[in-house]
This record gives structure tokens, C-alpha cells and sequence, in this order.
């Protein structure tokens, strides 16, 4: 575990392109992730195999500057995917996650949930039973203005997850919330249909798909 953990990633960013070290690995405790992936890879060797479709040498938001939107760096990666693309569904609800629930129960088709939660750092909006569903369902990722929960779990799977922090405390079942309409946080506005591309620097929002050819 040791090697793995000191090795350093040769594949650049989506919006950087400077390497970065590896994390140590995960091994699960409450979920048996091995039906997901081999839990004792690196979060950095996850990333690797997501729905990375990037150029080695492109950098986007140099690239592309006059067409992306950057998100303001207040995010964490919490999942085992952590350079994730796809397009955008969204979702605003504050403390009750029965929106998330429901959405990321749905087909994903390698799209990519944002959620507004308002910024509260007072409860989890994301634990791993949901995270596990959406694996299961084909979402690429989830992009919260709000806390997860079971972190460790949610790190040993290949999805890609972006959050502000943590929190033990789950949310409330109120089935209150909205979707598919724009949102915006962190500096950036979100529509459905927008495209984003996520990696270790940060996060870019494009109105269509970018040319990654």
C-alpha cells in the first residue's frame, strides 16, 4: 500500500495539466465495495478510468477561457473518480436530500448531478447507499453545495464526487426541493444541459461539450 501511495500520477489534469501525488488507499468497512472496484487501488488510480476524455497536453481552461466558467475553489473530492465530465441535471433543496434520492435513482447515462443544497454545513446530503445507487445507475459524478456522509466508502467508488466537507448528521425527509432548473454557487451559474469538466484543480461549466478531440 505504501508503493501505491508514493507513486506520483503522470496524467495531467483537465485544467491544469501538472501532476499530481497519489492518495493512500481506501479499504471499505461498511459496504462491500469490492462489487464496485478493487478497494485497495489509490483514489488516484481510480481517476484513471472514469469518463476521462481529455488529451494528455489539453489544458481547457486555457484552451477554451472565453467559453468556460470556473467555480470558485471551495470544493473537496470525495469519490473514487476525480477527474469526471458530463452533462449537467440539477437539483435545489436545503437539508432534505429526497430530491438527490430520487434523481440519482434514475438512469444517469454518464451525466452529472449538481445540487444546491444551499451550502449547509449542518447536515449530509449525500451518504453511501444513494452514492452506491447512482454507481449502479451510470451517473459519472455529483457536484454538492452541501456535506456528504461515509466518506470512506464513497472514496472506494468510481464515481466522481465534489462536495464542501462532511458531516455525520443525515438530512431531513421533507420531500421538498426542485429540479431541472439553473442554479448557482461557488461563483457560477448551472443549467441543465450545460456541460462540466472536473478534475483535481477545480471545476469548468461550459454551455455545450468542449472539443476534446
Amino acid at each position: 500500500m505504501r508503493d501505491t501511495a508514493e507513486r506520483v500520477s503522470r496524467v495531467p489534469g483537465f485544467i491544469s495539466g501538472v501532476p499530481i501525488k497519489a492518495d493512500a488507499g481506501y479499504a471499505a468497512h461498511s459496504i462491500d465495495t469490492n462489487r464496485f472496484i478493487d478497494v485497495s487501488a489509490s483514489r488516484n488510480e481510480l481517476s484513471e478510468h472514469g469518463n476521462d476524455r481529455s488529451r494528455d497536453d489539453w489544458n481547457l481552461s486555457d484552451q477554451y477561457e472565453e467559453r468556460v466558467r470556473i467555480c470558485d475553489p471551495i470544493f473537496r473530492d470525495f469519490g473514487g473518480h476525480v477527474r469526471f465530465c458530463g452533462t449537467v441535471v440539477t437539483v435545489k433543496c436545503f437539508e432534505d436530500n429526497t430530491p438527490v434520492k430520487a434523481t440519482l435513482a434514475e438512469p444517469g447515462q454518464g451525466r452529472v448531478l449538481v445540487v444546491d443544497a444551499g451550502g449547509s454545513m449542518r447536515c449530509a446530503m449525500l451518504g453511501d447507499l444513494i452514492a452506491s445507487g447512482a454507481v449502479a445507475q451510470g451517473w459519472a459524478g455529483v457536484i454538492l453545495y452541501g456535506c456528504i456522509r461515509d466518506s470512506r466508502d464513497i472514496a472506494a467508488m468510481p464515481l466522481g464526487v465534489k462536495a464542501l466537507g462532511t458531516h455525520p448528521r443525515k438530512s431531513l425527509r421533507r420531500g421538498e426541493g426542485q429540479g431541472d432548473i439553473p442554479v448557482s454557487f461557488a461563483g457560477v451559474r448551472f443549467a441543465p444541459g450545460d456541460q462540466v469538466y472536473c478534475d483535481e484543480d477545480g471545476i469548468l461549466v461550459a454551455d455545450g461539450p468542449l472539443d476534446l478531440t
